[in-house]
This record gives C-alpha cells, structure tokens and sequence, in this order.
C-alpha cells in the first residue's frame, strides 16, 4: 500500500507560478514587431531516469505538430536521445545545440534539423554537450545561456519542447531557466513518487532565483498499468496532492514505445492507430487547452 503521507498538497504551491510572462509588450530580437503569442516553451523534467522524458518530449511534439502547430524539440540530453529516437544520427553532426550555448558563432539554421514529420523540428545534442555543463560554470550567467537561445526562436515557432536529463545539474537548471512552464513524466510507481519532493524544491528554487513565472504545466503519469494495484495507488495519491495539475490521458505501457525509437519515428507515424499514438494526441489537446489564451 502506498501511503497517503508520501507526497503532501503542500509540494505542489512550491511549484505553481502565479503569473505568465509578459508577452505583448515583447519585441523580436533585432528591434521588429512583436508577435502577439510568440511559442510556448516547456520543459520535460524530472531527475530519475527511465520514466519517459524523451519518448513524452518526441510524442507530444509530434501531437502537436500534427495538430497544425510549429514544434522544436530541443535535446538537453549528452546522450543524445531525441536524435536518435527519431532516426537522426546525433554524433555524426557537426552542429548541435553545444555549439549554441557556447556561441561559438555556429548559425541557428546550421544546427536546426528537420525530422521526418512535418512542422516538428530538433536541436540535437550529442556528447560535446557534457563538456558543456563543465565549461558554463566559469561562464558569467551561465544559467541563463539555453534562455539567449531560445529568444532567438520563440518567434519562429508555437511550441518549443526541452528535453532535460535525468539529473538536477546545470543543463536542467538551463532547460527551467528558459522555460514558461514545466511537464513531469512521472513513473507510477513508489521511487519515482519519493523524488516529487526533491524536484518541486528544485523548481522553488529556480522561481526564487532564476525565472520567477515559471509554471508546472502539469504532470503526466507515464508507464502506467491499470492492471496493477501499486500503479492505480501511486496515480490516486499523485491526484489527492496535486489535484488538476495531473493530465486526465495517461501513458499507458506499450511495446510500441519501444519500437518506434527503432525505427526512427514517433510512434504518431510508427503505429498511428495505436492507443500510445491516442494518448499523445489526447495530451497534446490538453496541453493547448490549459495554455493562457494570451
């Protein structure tokens, strides 16, 4: 039995923004026009590993690519996941978003990749980037350099998707910095529920210190068996402390999700019909509902 005393309300007013970012009032870098709704950027985090980040980051953009929206996914990962997950050898290239946060002089359209489904595009990242968490610590606000990135393009775009690694270190810290609100894929069961508490205090923090609006978008229960007791436990003890927070879809396990990264695509093109494929199109509707209409 899970008990009610494993995760509280109070973790979840650590974590709850109040306010947006002001957005109207913004103009395009290099003194243009602002749009009225540049992208939505939001980060995938959580510090245990294995509990779906990269698969929710590359489904839930090609939802929403698929749903008529701009998507970038952005990989903050050394292992370099999202690329290969969607048939783009990342070790190979020669630009990645390493090459971005150490403004080495290396162009946006030179690092942009387009993947195989249209409107949804990738900064990929490859192991360069864990030296990049190293050389940033001697950088003069290093915590903000995904953030100088992704003012370049939040007017290229409607949703801007970052993939964190399964730690809380500087490239997660990067990711939250830039981000307008944060998605937890949340494994459903008790391990994975124990760490809730060290990420809402990591979000407390970068609220305080580091980007003040930023807001949990919501927690989505990945790997989810409803035919298990422990697993239908953990989800209602996730609902009672953070009520409406928790997407209503539900990620359940699939062998599908393992055999799309194989061969390269979403699991939207992989296994269309699929109730992995209807489950990310039911969050990606949920995601742009909740989003402010302003």
């Amino acid at each position: 039995m899970v008990s009610r005393e494993t995760v509280g309300p109070e973790m979840l007013g650590a974590a709850s923004a109040a306010n947006l970012r002001p957005q109207s009032d913004r103009l395009r870098p290099g003194g243009g026009p602002a749009k009225r709704k540049p992208a939505r950027v939001i980060a995938m985090a959580n510090q245990k590993g294995g509990v779906g980040k990269t698969t929710t980051t590359i489904n839930l953009g090609a939802a929403l690519a698929e749903a008529g929206e701009r998507v970038l996914l952005i990989d903050m990962d050394p292992q370099g996941s999202l690329g290969v997950g969607l048939g783009i050898e990342p070790h190979a290239r020669e630009a990645t978003i390493y090459n971005l946060l150490m403004q080495d002089g290396t162009g946006l359209d030179d690092t942009i990749v387009e993947t195989g489904t249209e409107g949804l595009h990738l900064l990929p990242a490859n192991i360069d980037l864990a030296a990049a968490e190293l050389l940033l610590v001697q950088e003069v606000a290093r915590e903000q350099a995904l953030e100088r990135v992704v003012d370049r393009l939040r007017y290229r775009y409607d949703h801007i998707l970052i993939d964190c690694p399964p730690s809380l270190g500087l490239l997660t810290i990067n990711g939250l910095t830039a981000a307008d609100g944060v998605i937890v894929p949340l494994e459903c069961e008790y391990f994975a529920l124990r760490g809730m508490s060290l990420l809402m205090q990591t979000l407390e923090r970068v609220r305080d210190r580091l980007n003040p609006d930023l807001q949990l978008e919501g927690i989505i229960a990945t790997m989810f068996d409803p035919r298990t007791l422990h697993t239908r436990e953990v989800l209602e003890r996730v609902r009672d402390a953070f009520g409406d927070v928790v997407f209503t879809t539900t990620i359940n396990k699939t062998i599908r999700f393992a055999e799309a990264p194989v061969a390269g695509e979403s699991i939207l093109s992989y296994a269309g019909r699929s109730r992995g494929a209807t489950a990310y199109r039911e969050l990606a509707q949920e995601v742009l509902q909740r989003e402010p209409s302003s």
